[in-house]
């Protein structure tokens, strides 16, 4: 028998880190994949329930429900955040229970072969730190001062604390893998981090794969306006009252839509304010975003999709701490993307207001200057900035179609099609 041609591509979505925007980032590489012509599988054993939360409701691609692995092409495509937490099998180790996705993954390897079964691992969006690097964050969240900083390392590179974090990092990315390409989707590559881990795939942002196209507002100046908030970080209520205080008085005036996972009862009654916690329709959400004169975003995935739509944005991923001892939760993706609009020419002023109000600093003069569009908010960036990298790998998506595209090809093998990524990394 002529052996069969093509590749299929599984969707195993799930949370990682607590956040929707894992399972969200998987849907959007099942849409440029789909658009690429590629057939799509959600494969769940029978009596097996989905992860928590996947039940969505989301905006799937179009994909085929299966409740057994019945190989149709040649070769098998998976799509999994963080695979060596998702779908990675069980081992007789501490900590060593599998992910969500493991029966299904290794069934799927099962059926279609090692070689002809390539696991794409959606890591953590702009998290390519070097180990010494991450151990210095962990401090810092974990609320060493600046001032202690230095001992305070020192301690721990003499406790091997930094070498436990490489191993462990190594091990439960399952980096020893070959037949797994791991993508480190980012603004700009890390030399330090590829030359510590080579076998992470850094490469430009993964979109949200949404078709239709973008609508601007209209520019007329007397109609009310209206701003998004996906709030998530559970701190955002706290900076609440100093956003509402920065829109108050405004002509026309600024309603303000939040869409929270928990209810705000500091903000009870406040004008020109709504805050939804129920589950929202896709679509709905998605135009509500889009009409938007601004959005707060958190996280990856909303940033990635403001600067999709273009026009203005904050970032605020949340804070940790109080007064002196307050501190940003996770914020190398605005660390980076300030980076990234400070090499592309964007103004001073405006780069020194998104930081501040990811720092939850000056909240209330930075909402108001951004409503006004005072100073460099006039120079809002109104395209996505490049992120910086050769055109290959600028996009997340155009990776994944690659590859999909080389494990098509009759006789194409996983571990050399990741060893090819890997040695190709700026």
């Amino acid at each position: 028998m002529r052996p069969r041609r093509g590749v299929e591509v599984y969707l195993f979505p799930a949370v990682v880190g607590g956040g929707l925007g894992d399972i969200e980032e998987v849907l959007a590489a099942g849409r440029f994949l789909s658009a690429a012509g590629v057939p799509l599988i959600l494969y769940r054993e029978e009596g097996r329930p989905l992860p928590p939360r996947v039940e969505g409701p989301w905006e799937w691609p179009p994909v085929e429900h299966r409740s057994r692995v019945r190989p149709r092409a040649g070769a098998a495509l998976t799509v999994t955040p963080s695979w060596g937490v998702s779908a990675a099998p069980s081992r007789p180790t501490r900590f060593g229970r599998g992910g969500p996705w493991e029966v299904e993954a290794t069934n799927v390897e099962r059926a279609y072969g090692t070689e002809r079964t390539l696991h794409v691992s959606l890591e953590e969006f702009a998290r390519t730190l070097p180990s010494p690097t991450e151990t210095r964050e962990r401090l810092r969240e974990g609320g060493v001062p600046s001032r202690a900083m230095v001992a305070r390392f020192r301690e721990a590179v003499a406790a091997n604390e930094v070498e436990t974090f490489r191993a462990a990092f190594r091990t439960f990315r399952a980096f020893d893998r070959p037949n797994v390409l791991h993508l480190f989707a980012t603004f700009r590559p890390n030399r330090a981090f590829a030359r510590e881990f080579p076998e992470a795939v850094q490469t430009g942002p993964l979109g949200s794969g949404h078709r239709f196209a973008p609508r601007r507002p209209p520019s007329s100046s007397g109609r009310r306006r209206a701003w998004v908030w996906y709030a998530s970080p559970a701190s955002a209520e706290r900076i609440a009252p100093a956003v509402l205080e920065g829109l108050r008085g405004l002509r026309p005036p600024v309603e303000l839509f939040v869409r929270s996972p928990r209810p705000w009862p500091s903000v009870v009654g406040a004008p020109h304010l709504r805050v939804v916690t129920d589950p929202m329709a896709p679509r709905s959400w998605h135009d509500r975003f889009v009409r938007a004169d601004l959005r707060i975003v958190t996280g990856s995935r909303t940033l990635l999709e403001a600067m999709e739509v273009g026009g203005p944005f904050l970032y605020f991923n949340g804070i940790l701490g109080r007064g002196a001892g307050r501190r940003r939760h996770r914020p190398e993706k605005v660390r980076e993307w300030l980076t990234l609009a400070r090499r592309s020419g964007v103004p001073r002023t405006l780069r020194e207001d998104l930081s501040d109000f990811a720092r939850g600093r000056r909240v209330a003069e930075v909402v108001r200057r951004a409503a006004l569009r005072t100073d460099g908010w006039r120079h809002f960036p109104t395209t996505p900035l490049s992120a910086d990298f050769p055109p290959s790998r600028a996009r997340a998506d155009r990776v994944l179609v690659a590859l999909a595209r080389a494990m098509a090809r009759p006789g194409a093998r996983s571990s050399e099609v990741v060893a090819r990524w890997r040695r190709s990394n700026p």
